[in-house]
């Protein structure tokens, strides 16, 4: 299984990215069955959980990015989306999805690459 981002770029604060990720060769009942999450890592920073989506369509993020990005899967698609709005300089980092909820550990898959965002001010 590969996970594959993509949808990041260059854009100025106020701005806004979708972000994209495919779970390239995943059995769809898997990807299904599964808890799906954007993490995102700034430089010089530990990677963090940004935002999660249940198997059952339920939705949390992180107090820092809440009102302003949302999660959201194509299950039939494998995909998991990040669409973000008003960004901020702050959000400036490579974006990665994974299983993932908040609060909850999970035997993870491997990370891909991540697509970089980058926010000027």
């Amino acid at each position: 299984v590969q996970l594959q981002a993509s949808g990041g770029g260059l854009v100025q604060a106020g701005g806004s990215l979708r972000l994209s990720c495919k779970a390239s060769g995943m059995i769809l009942s898997t990807f299904w069955s599964y808890d799906w999450a954007w993490y995102r890592q700034a430089p010089g920073k530990q990677r963090e959980l940004v935002a999660s989506e249940s198997s059952g369509g339920r939705t949390n993020s992180a107090d820092s990015v809440k009102g302003r990005f949302t999660i959201s899967r194509d299950n039939a698609k494998r995909t998991v989306y990040l669409q973000m709005n008003d960004l901020k300089p702050e959000d400036t980092a490579v974006y990665y999805c994974n299983r993932g909820s908040f609060g909850t550990d999970y035997s993870l898959l491997n990370w891909g690459q991540g697509t970089l965002v980058t926010v000027s001010s």
